[in-house]
């Protein structure tokens, strides 16, 4: 079996300067790291562990944004504001370890490393190109495009690719997937269903596995972007 997982590449002089860390924390699963709004003077680099990153709407649904985990930068869309606060939530969805930044001395590096400044520029640049991309399914496609789209994220995230399927090797329960989508559980609960009955997908244990990828492809006119792109990380 081979495992269709992809990351982002950071080069050897930021991974340097972000291993130069304040203190090691550790999370217990469904605790919050940081919440919108609270004031924010650090960032992370998780070291064990997954962290979902998501955005609450006004009328208090959720948005899930991504799944974070070993090496993944987070907390970063609060540098160089004065009076930073979160804008999106970090939660813990495995027991979990991460390094902390002082978003200070980060900063100071930054401003007079203009070599790792631009590398931080291109890794950041990455981080909006995916999100773009997610919003634009969500917007163009709507709640089914959203599914589909969720789900050929997480072949390239987390796809273990066999003779006949890919074996997602994470466990989302339908109301985790219906985040991902800005829709209820019990929408994904029917495309779910549907897809099941068009041998599209099946279940095994508490497992998606894809049978048929290039269906969800073709019902959103797949683009066939990059798969550092096309991620659910």
């Amino acid at each position: 079996m081979e495992k269709q997982l992809s990351k982002h590449s950071i080069s050897n002089d930021l991974k340097e300067l972000l291993s130069s860390v304040d203190h090691i924390q550790k999370m217990k699963k469904n605790r919050f790291l940081f919440q919108e709004g609270e004031d924010a003077d650090q960032m992370y680099i998780i070291q064990s562990g997954r962290i979902q990153i998501s955005k609450m709407s006004p009328d208090g649904r959720e948005l899930s944004l991504r799944i974070c985990q070993k090496g993944d930068i987070i907390g970063e869309l609060t540098l160089f504001t004065d009076d930073a606060t979160y804008l999106l939530n970090a939660k813990v969805m495995e027991d979990a370890e991460v390094a902390v930044i002082k978003k200070e001395n980060l900063e100071k590096e930054l401003l007079t490393n203009t070599e790792l400044a631009f590398e931080f520029m291109k890794w950041m640049s990455e981080h909006f190109r995916k999100t773009q991309t997610k919003f634009r399914d969500l917007v163009l496609h709507g709640k089914k495009g959203a599914l589909y789209s969720t789900i050929i994220r997480l072949t390239n995230s987390y796809g273990i690719k066999r003779a006949d399927d890919i074996f997602i090797d994470i466990v989302l329960t339908n109301q985790e997937l219906a985040n991902f989508c800005g829709t209820s559980r019990e929408s994904v609960n029917r495309l779910l269903s549907d897809l099941k009955k068009k041998e599209v997908l099946a279940m095994e244990n508490n497992n998606i596995v894809v049978k048929d990828l290039q269906y969800l492809k073709d019902e959103i006119n797949c683009e066939n972007c990059p798969i550092v792109l096309c991620s659910i990380d």
